[in-house]
């Protein structure tokens, strides 16, 4: 009977198809008004390159950025954004690997140590989901 039921249940999982797609707003917060693209990216399961493949940028022109993606799969991402104020397209650090440049993420990521993907994880579900990012600079300004 169990074998039965939970075949069932994976014939009207079939039937639903794909998890349905989703949209996210984000507000990247504390952006340094000057030269520069603002970069925010969405990443699943890892906070690695690879792992965060929807992205977007704009100019930097200081205070509060807003970016919508629409069409994003529903599931548990997280958000990441740094501001590139020199324009070489990555996040510059130092030889100990500190972020040189303003960056931030979603969740409750602190700044004391490297973020993992827990704690800088959103559900996103349905249409409608908004988060705000908070970029600040770990060093001072050069």
């Amino acid at each position: 009977m169990r074998a039965a039921c939970l075949s069932g249940l994976a014939v009207l999982a079939a039937l639903a198809g794909p998890a349905g797609a989703a949209s996210l707003e984000v507000f990247v917060e504390g952006i340094e008004p000057g030269p520069g693209e603002i970069y925010v990216t969405l990443c699943q399961g890892g906070l690695t390159e690879s792992a965060c493949p929807i992205g977007r940028s704009v100019p930097a022109r200081g205070g509060v950025e807003r970016f919508v993606f629409t069409e994003v799969p529903a599931g548990v991402w997280a958000v990441a954004a740094f501001q590139d104020e020199n324009g070489n397209g990555r996040l510059d650090r130092t030889r100990l690997g500190l972020p040189l440049e303003p960056y931030g993420f979603s969740g409750v990521v602190g700044r004391r140590a490297r973020p993992d993907f827990a704690s800088a994880s959103v559900s996103v579900r349905e249409p409608g989901a908004a988060v705000r990012v908070r970029l600040a600079r770990p060093l001072p300004h050069r």
